[in-house]
């Protein structure tokens, strides 16, 4: 049986800046980026194309490459979860948080890929911080997750509702 323990647990740092590097830091450097080499204008189309890239895309696709590889890390640093039992199960969240990251990757080159990307992942993501919010959250790790889950999936229905009826 697992257990699940509520440590004063302390905020693991490498997953804390790489989601917000990813989340926020890459998406907003793109967008800039993409201004200046191609004149292209500062809109919310243009943001959501690196911010699906990049929060969706390359978040969900390395964090699929982690929980296959070593899916003790979500065990342990998010759920709190002690238990080689769960391995197999965080490893199949593994290999679809690749295939969710897959397609925001390819949004970027295919930008008919951006609504099913927002879409999707949109839900993912939604469904994802309900999950984290409706249990008492154990820590800064799970906290943290639950509060990116939830931002993204807030910009991710706007860009669904703005680019789907547009």
């Amino acid at each position: 049986m697992a257990t699940i323990h509520n440590p004063d647990d302390k905020p693991n740092l490498f997953y804390i800046t790489s989601v917000t590097v990813l989340t926020f830091v890459i998406p907003a450097m793109g967008f800039v980026a993409d201004y200046f080499a191609t004149n292209a204008a500062l809109t919310f189309e243009l943001f959501g194309k690196w911010f699906i890239f990049s929060a969706v895309g390359l978040r969900l696709f390395l964090a699929g490459i982690k929980q296959v590889k070593n899916p003790e890390f979500t065990a342990k640093q998010i759920f709190h979860i002690d238990s080689p039992d769960s391995f197999p199960i965080l490893r199949e969240l593994g290999f679809a948080n690749i295939c969710f990251g897959l397609v925001g990757i390819v949004s970027l080159f295919k930008p008919d890929w951006r609504i099913v990307s927002a879409f999707a992942s949109g839900l993912y993501y939604g469904i994802a911080g309900i999950q984290h919010g409706l249990k008492k959250t154990s820590g800064i790790n799970e906290r943290f997750a639950l509060w990116t889950d939830l931002i993204i999936f807030l910009f991710l229905l706007i860009y669904f509702v703005k680019a789907g009826w547009a």
